[in-house]
C-alpha cells in the first residue's frame, strides 16, 4: 500500500471563511507538503521517510466568493445544499463542525451528526467527527471553591457544567455528538444504530403494557448490601449490564424469540442468485453477504487500521495494526501469486477465502441479525472448512456438534435452469454487467462447465450440507418473467417461515406478508387467465381452420358432380330440348306446354 495515500486524510470544516475556520484550516495546511513537477519524487521520499507525520487535505464550505486565493483549501463550496453537503461528508476522513460564529451552525451541525449516523452502514471506513463548541456551555456553572481560593474548572468537571440560557442548544449538541458512538445495547446487536422515541409515542406502542413503560421510566442506583451480608447469592450479572452484555443479549433473544435466520443460495452462474439474496434479505431485514464484497470490505477495514494507528503515535493499539498489517501482505501476496490485480476479486486460496468469510459470518450483525450467504461455499473443501470445528471443541461426536452452529445455514436454496436459458439470459444482460462477471461467451461457458462438473462429484457442496442433516430445497428456475419470481419468493417464504425481527415490526412485516401473497396469488390468477385465454385462442384458430377445410372440400365435390351433370344434360336432353324451344317459338301454339311435350315425345333421340 502506498504510505502517500496511507498518511492523506481528508478534512472538512465548515464556514471556512470565518476567522476561526480559516485559522484551523491554516494550521491543517501546514502539515501538508506540497508536490509538483521536479519536486514530487523529493517530496513523496520526505513523507516514506516521515512516518509520523500526516498531510490533510482540506475541503469545506464558505458563504462568499469573492476571495478566490485559498491555498489552503483543495475545494471550496459556495452556500452548497444540503444534499451537496452530505455528499462531501461521505467523501471525508474527518468532519470538523465549528458553532462559535452563528446560531444557524447549531442547525447544521445537528443535522450533520444525525445525517452521518443513518448514513453509517455505508461507511467505507469509521470517521471522526470534531466539534468545536463555545466557552459559554460552561458560564452558569458553580464556581469550584477551596480554603477560599476559586478553582478553575478542568476536563474532569464536563459533565457538572451549566450553559448559559441562550446557548442551552450548544450544550445539547455536545452531549449528542458525545454520546452517539457510545450505544453499548445497540452495538452489541448491531451497527449502534438506534431510533429515539418520545413519551407519547412510547405509550401507542401495542407491545408495551403501562407496566413496562413504568419501568422504562425508572433510573435508580442501587446496591444490595444486606443481600451480600447475610445471603450466598450467586450473581448472574454482578458487574453490570456492560461487562455482561453478550449474556443479556443472548437472553434477550431468547426469551424475545428474535433467532436470526441464517440462509444460503447456490446455483450455476447467471442463474439469478444475487436477485433472489437481495430479495430475501428485503423481506427479512438480513445481511447480504457476497464474497467480492467482503475481500473489498477486509481489505478497506485492514487499510484503515494501518493507516490511523501507525500514524497515530497515541495510538498504544500497534499489535493489533501489526497483525492488519501481516493479514493484507498475506491478501496482497495471495492474490498477486493467482495472477489478481484489480477488481472482481475471489481469487484467493481456500484458506484465505474461509478466513475473510468467516469473520464476516460471526460479526455481530450477521450473528445477531441473520444472513444469507450468496454463492459461497463453492466446493465441497470450503464448505468444510467454513462450516467444521475441531472435534475437541465438543463432547458430542454428532456431525451437527462438530460444525460451527453460529454460522451454519438452517435454510439452503439451490437454484437451477437448463443451460439454454442460462445463455439466454446473459445474452439479454447490459454489456456492463456481462463485464463485472466475466460472462464473455467463452468465459461462461467455461465457468457454467465446471460447475456443472463439481456437482457431479460424489463430494459436493450439497452432500457436505446433507451430512449435517441440511434438506437443500432445489428449485427449477423455467423462465425470468416477474410473476416466475414472485413465485419462487413465495417457495421461499413458506419454506423459511415467518420474520423473527422485533415485536414492534411485526404488524408490518405481516402486511408485507399479505402484501407479497396477495401479488403472488394476483399473478397465479392473472398467468392462469393468460394460459386460458390462449388455449381458448388455440382451439378458436383450430375449429376454424378445420371449418374452412371442410366447406373447401364440400366446394370441390359439388364441382364434381357439376361436371358430370351438365355433361349428361348436354349430350341427352339440352339439344333436343334447345330445337324444341327454337320450333315452339316459332309456333307460338295456344298451349305451348303440350306443344313442347308432344315434340320431345317425337324428336326423342
Amino acid at each position: 500500500m502506498d504510505k502517500d495515500r496511507q498518511l492523506q486524510e481528508r478534512v472538512f470544516i465548515n464556514d471556512i471563511d470565518s476567522f476561526s475556520s480559516k485559522c484551523i484550516a491554516k494550521c491543517l495546511a501546514k502539515h501538508s507538503l506540497e508536490c509538483d513537477g521536479s519536486a514530487e519524487k523529493e517530496c513523496r521520499t520526505l513523507k516514506l521517510n516521515d512516518s509520523g507525520s500526516r498531510s490533510y487535505r482540506v475541503v469545506g464550505t464558505i458563504s462568499d466568493g469573492s476571495e478566490d486565493d485559498r491555498p489552503y483549501v483543495l475545494e471550496a463550496y459556495i452556500r452548497p445544499s444540503r444534499e451537496k453537503i452530505l455528499q462531501k461528508l461521505m467523501e471525508c476522513d474527518v468532519i470538523v463542525y465549528n458553532i462559535t460564529q452563528h446560531p444557524e451552525q447549531v442547525d447544521e451541525a445537528r443535522w450533520a451528526v444525525t445525517a452521518l449516523h443513518d448514513k453509517i452502514n455505508d461507511f467505507g471506513q469509521p470517521k471522526k467527527f470534531i466539534l468545536i463548541s463555545t466557552v459559554m456551555t460552561w458560564a452558569c456553572s458553580e464556581p469550584i471553591n477551596s480554603d477560599d481560593l476559586e478553582l478553575p474548572f478542568t476536563d474532569d468537571d464536563f459533565r457538572r457544567r451549566k450553559a448559559h440560557p441562550n446557548f442551552e442548544k450548544h450544550l445539547e449538541l455536545e452531549k449528542m455528538v458525545t454520546k452517539v458512538g457510545k450505544m453499548t445495547i445497540t452495538s452489541a446487536l448491531g451497527f449502534g444504530k438506534i431510533q429515539r422515541k418520545t413519551f407519547e409515542e412510547a405509550f401507542l406502542q401495542q407491545d408495551l403494557s403501562i407496566m413496562d413503560i413504568d419501568l422504562l421510566h425508572v433510573n435508580l442506583c442501587m446496591e444490595g448490601v444486606h443481600l451480600k451480608e447475610l445471603f450466598t447469592i450467586h450473581w448472574l450479572c454482578e458487574f453490570g449490564l456492560v461487562e455482561n452484555i453478550e449474556l443479556v443479549v443472548e437472553e434477550y433473544r431468547q426469551i424475545r424469540g428474535l433467532l436470526p435466520i441464517r440462509a444460503c443460495v447456490l446455483g450455476p452462474p447467471a442463474v439469478g442468485k444475487s436477485t433472489v439474496s437481495r430479495q430475501i434479505c428485503d423481506y427479512y431485514k438480513l445481511h447480504h453477504v457476497r464474497l467480492n464484497e467482503t475481500i473489498s470490505e477486509t481489505i478497506s477495514h485492514l487499510e484503515y487500521m494501518m493507516r490511523h494507528t501507525f500514524s497515530d503515535p497515541e495510538n498504544d493499539d500497534s499489535a493489533t495494526a501489526t497483525e492488519a498489517q501481516e493479514l493484507l501482505s498475506i491478501i496482497n501476496d495471495n492474490m498477486e501469486q493467482n495472477g489478481v490485480i484489480s477488481l472482481p476479486l475471489g481469487y484467493l486460496d481456500d484458506q484465505m477465502l474461509v478466513k475473510v468469510m468467516m469473520d464476516k459470518l460471526i460479526s455481530n450483525p450477521c450473528k445477531n441479525q441473520g444472513f444469507v450467504l450468496d454463492g459461497f461455499p463453492k466446493t465441497y473443501e470450503q464448505a468444510k472448512e467454513l462450516f467444521h470445528v475441531d472435534e475437541h471443541e465438543s463432547d458430542e461426536r454428532t456431525p451437527i456438534s462438530l460444525s460451527n452452529k453460529k454460522i451454519m445455514p438452517e435454510f439452503v436454496f439451490i437454484l437451477d435452469a437448463s443451460d439454454s436459458l442460462l445463455k439466454d439470459r446473459v445474452m439479454n444482460l447490459p454489456e456492463k454487467l456481462v463485464q463485472e462477471h466475466k460472462y464473455e461467451q467463452e468465459h461462461f461457458l467455461q465457468i457454467l462447465a465446471k460447475y456443472r462438473e463439481k456437482n457431479m462429484e460424489e463430494e459436493s457442496v450439497v452432500n457436505y450440507l446433507e451430512e449435517l442433516d441440511i434438506n437443500p430445497l432445489l428449485i427449477e428456475i423455467t423462465s425470468i418473467s416477474i410473476p416466475d419470481n414472485q413465485l419462487l419468493m413465495h417457495t421461499i417464504c413458506e419454506r423459511v417461515g415467518k420474520p423473527r425481527n422485533y415485536a414492534q415490526n411485526n404488524e408490518k412485516i405481516q402486511k408485507e406478508g399479505m402484501m407479497l401473497i396477495e401479488t403472488t396469488v394476483k399473478a397465479e390468477r392473472e398467468q392462469k387467465e393468460l394460459e386460458e385465454a390462449r388455449q381458448r385462442s388455440a382451439h378458436w384458430e383450430m375449429w376454424t381452420k378445420t371449418l374452412e377445410e371442410k366447406r373447401q372440400w364440400e366446394v370441390q365435390q359439388l364441382e364434381v358432380l357439376s361436371v358430370q351433370m351438365k355433361t349428361y344434360l348436354t349430350e341427352h336432353i339440352i339439344t333436343t330440348l334447345s330445337l324444341g324451344l327454337i320450333a315452339c317459338g316459332s309456333a307460338w301454339p295456344e298451349d305451348p306446354i303440350d306443344f313442347m311435350a308432344e315434340y320431345l315425345i317425337k324428336n326423342n333421340p
